[in-house]
């Protein structure tokens, strides 16, 4: 499959795979700065455009692991209309704590980030299907049935 790729900046890199069995492209930070609510923004410095049918599924690398870094919406949704720059929003993860009874969230800018010119991210292309929703009034049984969460006692 051909995606349609454009370099913002000269010196933009493209997204990379390190081993042909990878499922996700690594995408470069080419920009560094800081929003009003305290998260760390890179821009990759590319734009794409995804196919109609497809979608880009943004998510950290596990190298994040060793950063203090949460990507702030877990996955990023890359939609087919979508031409600008592909960008990635993390909260420093110090900066969410627990003061026994209530989060407390102090902003500040992280210890260990990454840095202009580093992989910050990945992303996976994959096609999705059209949906048509049928409202009914009933739903067929199944062995779950209405369990949520911890519902299978693990």
């Amino acid at each position: 499959m051909e995606v349609k790729i454009k370099k913002l900046y000269d010196d933009s890199v493209l997204p990379t795979m390190a081993h042909t069995t990878d499922a996700g492209y690594d995408l470069y930070a080419h920009s560094k700065s800081y929003d009003e609510d305290g998260n760390v923004v890179y821009g990759s410095g590319v734009a794409m455009e995804i196919p109609k049918g497809y979608v880009g599924l943004v998510f950290p690398r596990s190298s994040n692991a060793k950063k203090d870094l949460i990507l702030s919406n877990s996955v990023g949704v890359i939609d087919s209309g979508f031409r600008g720059e592909i960008s990635f929003k993390f909260k420093s993860s110090s900066s969410i704590g627990n003061d026994g009874e209530v989060d407390v969230v102090v902003w500040h800018r992280p210890v260990h980030s990454y840095n202009v010119g580093d992989r910050i991210g990945q992303i996976i292309i994959m096609p999705y299907p059209k949906i048509e929703f049928v409202e009914v009034d009933e739903l067929s049984d199944s062995e779950r049935g209405d369990g949520g969460y911890g519902s299978s006692g693990k």
